[in-house]
């Protein structure tokens, strides 16, 4: 079937809550991906940051149909060998000894992590922050600042309030002994790409420990290696009391995860539950997936990366720019203008990229992409801007 075959059917059945790109993607490998007619785009869209891998890495593959033959369901009230040695392999890669939940996706992460802080804590107020993006469902919903997402679904969950982002003074006054949490991201990605200044997570973490809240570090987009180490909080050194996981934790394959700090548990049997969580299945990909990043050392293959794709960027001359700042190889491009216009653009001349917010360009590149690739977006882009 052609693109607009394809494109007709699925929106002749859907829901209609996506807006479609006029492209229908039926292969990947590597950071390549091909439509129906055989046309190839650099993926700098990542599965919304879920293939830091790429596209069917072979040692994914072979673990995805090994243990496809295998065991594909086993509820979390039986153990399962995958899952005991995921759980002991992310553990000693982690930077502070945690307990785990398994989820099935980056809002359920979120959704886990609020739940036990508020029941930690006794407290019910949770802050994050504005431009701040954690999920669609109603507690990341809440947690969300973006008011087109929030409001056709109001009133949310109640205790909920947003401080700016890189404002310490700003989240002090807002801190309370009524506050069980403060739920931020060491990169805001939907937000337009904005790092955390230099101190803020140490300042945030200074707050919390102040106010015996809890910090919550959400690094669904941030994490294995996408910021150039294989966990963004190592840039700063903070230590949360709950870490949220997901996107490329399996290779594109749904899958969360929530750790709590050792020192906050083993919470009570019944507090959380979930079907599919930590299924053997994802759980087989995640180590592998796992195993991929440090042998092959994606973050430090993102970071130099990462550097000489922001050098490059920052390089353009063109009126239409206003800022390129990122970490790794999560890169924003700040237009003076709208972004859809340049998402078309890309789109026509073979580069998937993303919005993040109207007028930020948003790059999410396989960590595995080549350099001649990364030229290619270079010199892409500069044709659009100009």
């Amino acid at each position: 079937m052609q693109n607009a075959a394809l494109i007709a059917l699925e929106q002749q059945y859907e829901v209609g809550t996506y807006a479609k790109r006029p492209v229908a993607l039926v292969r990947g490998e590597g950071a390549r991906l091909w439509d129906a007619e055989g046309k190839s785009y650099i993926d700098c869209v990542g599965g919304q940051g879920s293939a830091n891998l790429g596209h069917c890495h072979p040692t994914i593959v072979a673990a995805l149909q090994a243990q496809a033959a295998n065991l594909l369901s086993c509820p979390e009230i039986f153990p399962n060998d995958q899952r005991a040695a995921y759980l002991a392999e992310v553990a000693q890669v982690l930077p502070f000894p945690a307990r785990f939940f398994f989820t099935n996706s980056g809002a359920e992460a979120v959704e886990g992590g609020l739940k036990f802080a508020r029941l930690l804590t006794g407290r019910k107020g949770i802050i994050a922050t504005k431009r701040g993006f954690h999920g669609r469902t109603f507690g990341a919903l809440s947690a969300t600042w973006e008011p087109k997402y929030r409001e056709p679904f109001e009133p949310l969950v109640p205790c909920f309030s947003h401080v700016a982002y890189n404002n310490l003074s700003a989240l002090a006054e807002a801190v309370t002994e009524e506050t069980a949490a403060v739920l931020v991201e060491p990169v805001q990605g939907e937000g337009g790409v904005r790092p955390a200044d230099l101190g803020y997570l140490e300042g945030v973490r200074r707050i919390c420990d102040e106010r015996g809240a809890l910090l919550l570090l959400d690094e669904i987009q941030t994490g294995f290696g996408r910021t150039g180490k294989l966990f963004a909080l190592e840039h700063s050194g903070v230590v949360p009391d709950i870490l949220l996981l997901a996107k490329s934790i399996a290779a594109g394959l749904p899958m969360g995860l929530i750790a709590l700090h050792a020192k906050h548990g083993p919470l009570q049997p019944g507090t959380h539950g979930t079907t599919f969580g930590g299924n053997p299945l994802v759980c087989a990909v995640a180590r592998a997936a796992l195993k991929v990043q440090i042998e092959e050392d994606l973050p430090r293959q993102a970071s130099e990366k990462g550097e000489w794709f922001l050098a490059k960027l920052r390089a353009i001359t063109s009126p239409q720019i206003r800022e390129v700042r990122g970490l790794g190889l999560l890169v924003g491009l700040e237009l003076k203008g709208r972004v859809q216009p340049f998402l078309t653009s890309l789109l026509e001349r073979g580069v998937l990229a993303l919005p993040a917010g109207a007028n930020v360009l948003r790059f999410l590149p396989p960590l595995v992409i080549s350099y001649e690739d990364l030229q290619t977006v270079v010199t892409t882009i500069e044709e659009v801007v100009r």
